[in-house]
């Protein structure tokens, strides 16, 4: 493909303006070449603000660009994973933001498209990327293999969050178009008045149980034990199976000023702990905790070197652009994702028989 990526952008909403397109744009091997976006003012704006040579009226328009080898996509969860879809049979690789799908059927169709155009397909997991996480995985990684903490006992994700913009000052132009939304379709067996609740749980806690399983290594070894949910639809448990290691996440909402979220990992004796910062907060990874048992109890507190103040979107980015150059694999592939959208239609269900509505 050569040195440069020359990537095209699907929509200017607030995660494409405040976060994707800044981060592609810095990238030295990337070189924003298009736009897409049905807002024409808007796109017009930010195609000005951002120097983007071409701007289309729609991802379709867009996927006709020769000179366009990858495409990035924010957009409305319902949509999004038919653009991706799109961009993939036409030959491009893909980057897009979470949730990948909004059910298993058009998971697959998405998966598929990948398999079949031979392009990679990257889901924006940036907790994957984030550079405090990756030293709690290569922490636990080694206990496992040393045993020096004994066996793993449990693991679970708290996440009742917050503020998650963290002030962040990046630009963000507006106009007074109407926001561009296509009507959802959930899963078949999901009752309609339920598919809001659903959408809102899937998008925030897509990314809980994705980080779960790749700090636990359980890939698709994974099922629902127990499902215990407020009459949000969101507040509550979920006891999962990964891999024979029960995992819980605990979900909820907080107005902290902060970002109430942490993800722990027991062995027999003693833990890895990793806190979550704000989403948007920049520079900053999550902070580490190693605790030791046994007859010399010690605390410690490492800090990843040398990404010590690096940005997951920011490295999530530049993985996506390296990963297309190089051919190496991306590490939250949309093959694995399939995995977090069986998950989430297994716990609705759950929920819902709970309820006595299936």
């Amino acid at each position: 493909m050569g040195e440069t990526l020359r990537l095209g952008y699907v929509g200017c909403g607030f995660m494409a303006q405040k976060v994707h397109i800044p981060n592609f744009a810095s990238i030295r091997e990337c070189r924003l070449v298009a736009l897409a976006e049905v807002r024409r003012k808007l796109g017009h704006k930010v195609q000005a603000r951002f120097g983007i040579p071409r701007l289309y009226p729609d991802h379709e328009a867009l996927l006709g660009d020769p000179e366009v080898d990858a495409v990035a996509v924010s957009a409305d969860w319902a949509i999004q994973g038919e653009i991706a879809r799109d961009a993939l049979l036409a030959g491009k690789h893909v980057f897009m933001e979470k949730p990948m799908a909004i059910s298993v059927s058009q998971a697959m169709g998405i998966v598929e498209a990948a398999r079949r155009s031979n392009r990679q397909l990257m889901v924006g997991y940036m907790k994957r990327y984030d550079a405090g996480n990756e030293l709690a995985k290569a922490e636990i990684d080694a206990f496992r293999a040393s045993g020096e903490l004994g066996p793993i006992t449990f693991a679970r994700n708290h996440g009742f969050c917050g503020d998650w913009v963290a002030g962040l000052d990046a630009p963000m132009d507006t106009t007074d178009e109407p926001y561009p939304r296509t009507p959802a379709r959930g899963p078949d067996w999901l009752p309609a008045e339920f598919l809001p609740r659903y959408l809102q749980y899937l998008q925030q806690y897509t990314h809980n149980i994705n980080l779960l399983r790749w700090l636990l290594d359980a890939g698709d070894r994974v099922g629902v034990r127990a499902v215990d949910l407020d009459d949000d639809g969101y507040t509550g448990v979920v006891v999962l199976d990964m891999a024979g290691v029960r995992a819980v996440l605990e979900s909820g909402s907080l107005s902290h000023y902060r970002w109430d979220e942490h993800t722990q990992v027991y062995f027999r004796d003693g833990w890895v702990k990793a806190w979550a910062p704000p989403l948007l907060l920049r520079q900053v990874p999550a902070e580490v905790e190693v605790y030791r048992a046994g007859s010399q109890q010690s605390f410690t507190r490492p800090i990843p070197r040398p990404q010590a103040w690096t940005w997951s979107y920011r490295r999530e980015a530049e993985h996506f652009v390296r990963c297309v150059l190089t051919g190496e694999p991306v590490r939250s592939s949309g093959e694995d994702t399939l995995t977090d959208v069986r998950l989430f239609e297994e716990i609705y269900r759950a929920y819902l028989r709970g309820r006595g509505v299936l």
